[in-house]
């Protein structure tokens, strides 16, 4: 360097350093949100979560104590292509098996703590559960209506 002057690699760090920085920031206060959002709204939606229902806990206790039906879990999140795929799919079979299976969804991007709880690696992911609760099936990715629909006669649950 003659006089002072800098070379392009030497211009660039400084520049690559600053970038890092903001990024390595940004995580930071990211995490931090997360974490605060789950000290603050934890009880709530761990409860929502445990009763498998986007209702109120005390609600989904009202329910299960009048009747137990097979559950469909769906765990996703609102603004995932394939469980955005899903959603109609959902509805659907949420009002035409009405009294026969519950179908839940679960938005594993707001409700962080529901990932973990239902060991989700991949979202959509659907659980199938008897009325006793216990998990029969577990399936990752997009699931046709005739997928399910074929599953649950697959498990013996005559809807």
């Amino acid at each position: 360097m003659k006089g002072g002057q800098r070379t392009e690699k030497t211009r660039s760090r400084p520049s690559l350093i600053v970038k890092v920085g903001v990024v390595l920031v940004l995580v930071a206060a990211v995490a931090g949100a997360i974490y605060l959002k789950e000290r603050s709204g934890a009880p709530e939606a761990d409860a929502n979560a445990a009763n498998g229902s986007d209702a109120s806990a005390a609600d989904s206790q009202k329910e299960q104590s009048r009747i137990a039906l097979p559950r469909l879990v769906d765990l996703g999140a609102g603004k995932c292509i394939p469980c955005k795929l899903m959603a109609p799919i959902l509805e659907e079979l949420r009002k035409e098996y009405k009294g026969k299976f519950d179908v839940v969804f679960i938005d594993v991007w707001k409700d962080r703590s529901a990932g973990k709880k239902f060991s989700v690696r991949v979202i959509p992911t659907q659980i199938f559960y008897d009325a006793e609760g216990t998990e029969l099936f577990r399936h990752e990715g997009f699931y046709s209506k005739e997928d399910i629909l074929g599953k649950w006669k697959e498990l013996g649950i005559n809807l």
